[in-house]
């Protein structure tokens, strides 16, 4: 059997603001994220098969991406839920899309939430390999299965 890794490359919109932080960061702002998926799977072998040499079909990886992920958090708003309850229902006021975690909205929190969100819904026999989010052109982090047992 062969065994590849296939990635599929995601853009979304979305604003953040890190509770409390001691810069800038603290207020809310937003950013061009570009996410990379990267799976890992045995080659589909079934000569005259249309997915014959597939992994995974790229179309059916940007759909499960699309409706659990960047559809979710495509122009939205993420914030702390230590945020204040009053600031919040002023947010409430101006947007809908607001998404209250239990966690600092970082790149590497929103790793984290990507690959807990992905990991069960990925098909048998396929994992999930890594994660890299671009922040800004110059910043990204990265999440690999290897280093989270």
């Amino acid at each position: 059997m062969t065994r590849i890794r296939v990635t599929k490359r995601f853009h979304f919109e979305m604003a953040h603001a890190l509770h409390e932080y001691d810069g800038l960061c603290r207020n809310i702002h937003g950013h061009s994220y570009n996410l990379e998926i990267t799976i890992a799977g045995n080659v589909f072998r079934s000569p005259g098969h249309p997915k014959d040499g597939m992994v995974m079909d790229f179309h059916e990886l940007k759909m499960l991406v699309k409706t659990h992920v960047t559809e979710k958090l495509d122009h939205a708003l993420m914030v702390n839920s230590l945020i204040n309850p009053k600031h919040l229902e002023a947010l409430a006021t101006s947007t809908s899309r607001i998404i209250v975690v239990d966690f600092q909205p970082t790149t590497e929190n929103i790793l984290q939430f990507i690959a807990d969100t992905l990991k069960p819904l990925l098909p048998e026999g396929i994992t999930l390999f890594s994660i890299r989010l671009h922040e800004t052109v110059t910043s990204f982090a990265e999440w690999f299965a290897s280093d989270n047992p």
